[in-house]
């Protein structure tokens, strides 16, 4: 539904679209037609810092000439891709293995491009060096099915570990059970989370970092999240799929290129509290990689590891003829040059 907007809030608006290079460009607008629909949903969360580009989007979208905007809250267990796939939301960013799953289990999704690497970080106790030693450990996640689930089965696997057997998974499944405060009580072994949860256990001088997402290979090699839109939409609406995508790419440049910016608004907007824990992870993800990662890579790569580990059955090929369209992203690689 449209959003009423005071003076003040519109001119903040202008000033973030014209930020993001994102001010209508009649010439870009008559190159690609019409938009087919006026109205695009998103699945976004609030308190998750590196999903930026989806909780700042509006702005953005507005200016890409779309009048009803709307947002979805996302499932509890995190599962993005399999909501855009039942078509309870328009586009969404997930996790690049959650994307994968979702796919597997016949979900109709589109993944479109990527939007970042990296966000994700293991916390251990001291005694503990690296993923293989997690053998036989506790380790908490905030759900078990949320991204860093998804993440860390995909590692386990990668060092030769059996996540369903070697690891002892501690989730939030009672609300008064929270598995990053059992770790900064030592009472587990380690904890994966995305921001703020690395940001506040650094804060708090808790375990240290046996692996991060951002700088550690071969994982900070490819996508972490990626943008998935629902396969009807993507058909139906070929140039509002491009103008959202472009949308959430130009708000993924100005993550990366005003990172202060970006920090401030998302405390004015209420979706975080903590400016510095913000700056501090917008800071460290790298949002520029979408003009450099090769999307299908990640995408056959994390479906590679989970077929192995035998959580899926689709075979990496099949995932990417079907349920791929890189067309849009191909041309706004040449049209978003730097």
């Amino acid at each position: 539904m449209p959003i009423i907007q005071t003076r003040r809030r519109f001119i903040s608006s202008v000033a973030l679209a014209s930020a993001a290079g994102l001010l209508h460009d009649p010439r870009v607008a008559a190159a690609e037609g019409a938009l087919e629909t006026t109205t695009v949903r998103l699945i976004r969360f609030p308190g998750q810092i590196c999903n930026a580009p989806v909780n700042l989007s509006e702005d953005l979208l507005r200016a890409e000439g779309f009048i009803a905007v709307g947002y979805v809250d996302g499932w509890p267990t995190g599962e993005n891709a399999a909501q855009v796939g039942k078509g309870e939301a328009d586009f969404a960013l997930d996790f690049a293995a959650k994307i994968v799953q979702a796919i597997d289990n016949g979900g109709a999704v589109t993944v479109l491009g990527g939007v970042h690497a990296g966000c994700l970080e293991l916390f251990a106790k001291d005694e503990i060096h690296s993923i293989a030693e997690l053998k036989g450990r506790t380790v908490g996640l905030s759900i078990l099915g949320t991204n860093p689930h998804a993440f860390l089965i995909a590692m386990a696997a990668h060092v030769g570990l059996d996540p369903r057997q070697d690891i002892r998974w501690v989730t939030r499944t009672d609300p008064s059970v929270k598995p990053l405060g059992l770790f900064a009580e030592g009472k587990i072994d380690a904890f994966l989370g995305g921001p703020p949860e690395p940001q506040e256990l650094r804060a708090r001088h808790v375990g240290h970092v046996i692996f991060n997402s951002t700088v550690d290979r071969p994982w900070s090699q490819y996508f972490c999240c990626m943008l998935v839109g629902n396969g009807d939409y993507v058909r139906k609406y070929p140039v509002a799929t491009k103008r959202v995508l472009r949308a959430i790419l130009k708000g993924a440049d100005l993550c990366a290129s005003e990172p202060g910016r970006v920090a401030q608004r998302l405390v004015d907007r209420g979706f975080t509290a903590r400016y510095d824990y913000n700056l501090d992870a917008l800071s460290g993800i790298p949002y520029g990689a979408w003009r450099e990662y090769d999307p299908e890579d990640t995408v056959r790569y994390y479906a590679l590891r989970l077929h192995e580990a035998g959580f899926i059955k689709s075979s990496p090929n099949k995932i990417i003829a079907d349920n791929t369209d890189w067309r849009f992203l191909n041309e706004l690689k040449r049209e978003l040059k730097v």
